[in-house]
């Protein structure tokens, strides 16, 4: 199971780090490009794919404790200890008869000797119980960090998505801005033009100035809200430019509520957080595992040389086994198996509340897609009033029957009613989008998998 997790892990890297297909000097990106890219290039997406393979090392770090070891030494020394001496002569196999002469005073004052000890070791652990435990559970954080990864890049699309949306949403406002803009200059036209001919009045025409130039106040922040929003969706793709988009964003099919709360158990922060859970219990086996005794085998070889290092005037070997039992340790055993079935708890509790708080989401998020779904509808149907107002307004004061600050109401109500009618669409399509998200299924209703390449010579190495 953690061989096909990190299979998938693997897979995602090389989806997502292929180059899409754009305009760099233009900086244009389809949605597609831009998700891709931003998969490929934010910064903070980087660090945690990074933080995730040395999350990966740690198993490589946990089985080390189990398999066997080597070392290699070169010691030199130099002592006059009595012991030392008669020990060291005797490795070197240099101890003669005429060391004995004069026993006990040659004993006791044997004089000064180097040493020099060149050894190889070799260590080879048989039973150790908390070893075992401790790989498994390093595989087991490893899987639960990808999925958090993954989470974080469902949240990285959705970012990019919703950013996307609002570049649209700006861009649109930017072309209302602008044909309010030429309609109050179309008024003006009118207002001057009757005004020369007599049929209006002076202030008509101050009037349809000011709304010139209030237009044009507009335009010019929608304009600025556009540049920051360009600039805003390059900081998510990890770049320090205004990007320019080439096309919307498609529209999710809404389905049931109860397919969404289903799906959204299998959210890859709730598998997660159930890895979490499930290592927790282990974390209770391995403080019991001090209770289990630990079982080595080793062996060296030694050469002794009182000239120079590498020689042997003598050599030897040592092979043996040892077990390690810790019989009382202060109940430390004891309060430690206490601490990590506290941590066994807090992990289902923490686990049980975010299956709640995902339940809740999923439930928000879908009551904001019926009230965007009704508002758009609402908006739809106000446009078509405002722009029947207007028409009939203007009729009217084309014919003296409507003094023109009436015609500047509807105008006003028809600039709003354009406005809210972008506002409402973009509002509907970013809450299907976050109702996807919050499900943990937004790459597969955006279809991602099918906009991508996979390297099939790419190989994952256990």
């Amino acid at each position: 199971m953690n061989h096909f997790f990190r299979l998938s892990i693997l897979i995602i890297f090389i989806v997502f780090s292929c180059k899409p297909a754009f305009s760099q000097e233009k900086n244009l990106f389809s949605l597609y490009d831009a998700i891709s890219y931003a998969l490929e290039n934010n910064n903070e997406l980087n660090a945690l794919k990074n933080a995730l393979s040395a999350s990966e090392r740690d198993i490589g770090i946990a089985k080390s404790s189990i398999m066997p070891k080597a070392r290699f030494s070169e010691d030199f020394i130099t002592t006059n200890n009595p012991a030392q001496v008669f020990a060291l002569k005797l490795n070197q196999t240099r101890l003669t008869s005429s060391d004995f002469a004069g026993a006990p005073n040659s004993f006791n004052d044997p004089g000064n000797i180097t040493n020099f000890l060149t050894s190889v070791a070799l260590e080879q652990p048989v039973y150790i119980r908390k070893a075992n435990i401790a790989i498994n559970m390093a595989k087991k954080e490893f899987s639960a960090q990808g999925y958090t990864y993954l989470r974080k890049q469902e949240a990285l699309v959705n970012n990019v998505v919703q950013a996307y949306i609002y570049v649209n949403t700006a861009g649109e406002y930017v072309k209302v801005a602008q044909q309010g803009i030429f309609d109050a200059k179309e008024h003006l036209k009118t207002a001057e033009s009757r005004y020369k001919n007599e049929a209006g009045l002076y202030s008509d025409v101050l009037r349809a100035k000011t709304a010139v130039t209030e237009a044009e106040q507009v335009y010019i922040t929608s304009l600025k809200n556009l540049n920051i929003a360009k600039r805003a969706l390059g900081l998510l793709l990890g770049l320090k430019d205004l990007i320019e988009v080439s096309n919307t964003v498609p529209l999710i099919e809404l389905k049931d509520i109860n397919y969404y709360d289903e799906i959204s158990l299998c959210r890859n922060d709730i598998l997660a957080m159930e890895v979490n859970a499930e290592n927790a219990k282990n974390g209770v086996k391995l403080a019991n595992a001090d209770w289990f005794p630990t079982i080595a085998t080793g062996a060296s070889y030694n050469l002794y040389d009182h000239r120079s290092p590498f020689a042997a005037e003598g050599h030897n070997y040592i092979a043996g086994a040892f077990l390690k039992w810790d019989i009382f340790d202060g109940n430390k055993r004891k309060y430690e198996t206490l601490k990590a079935k506290d941590k066994e708890a807090e992990a289902q509790e923490y686990l049980e509340y975010m299956r709640k708080t995902v339940s809740f989401k999923v439930f928000e998020a879908y009551s904001n897609v019926q009230e965007a779904a009704k508002k758009l509808e609402l908006a739809l149907d106000a446009l078509k009033s405002a722009e029947e107002g207007r028409r009939l307004v203007e009729k009217r004061w084309e014919n003296s029957l409507s003094p023109f600050v009436d015609l500047m109401d509807a105008q006003t109500n028809l600039d709003k009613a354009r406005a809210n009618v972008i506002k409402s669409s973009n509002d509907y399509k970013s809450a299907l989008i976050n109702l996807s998200f919050e499900s943990g299924i937004i790459n597969k209703d955006l279809a991602l998998s099918e906009q991508q390449v996979i390297d099939n010579n790419t190989e994952l190495k256990d």
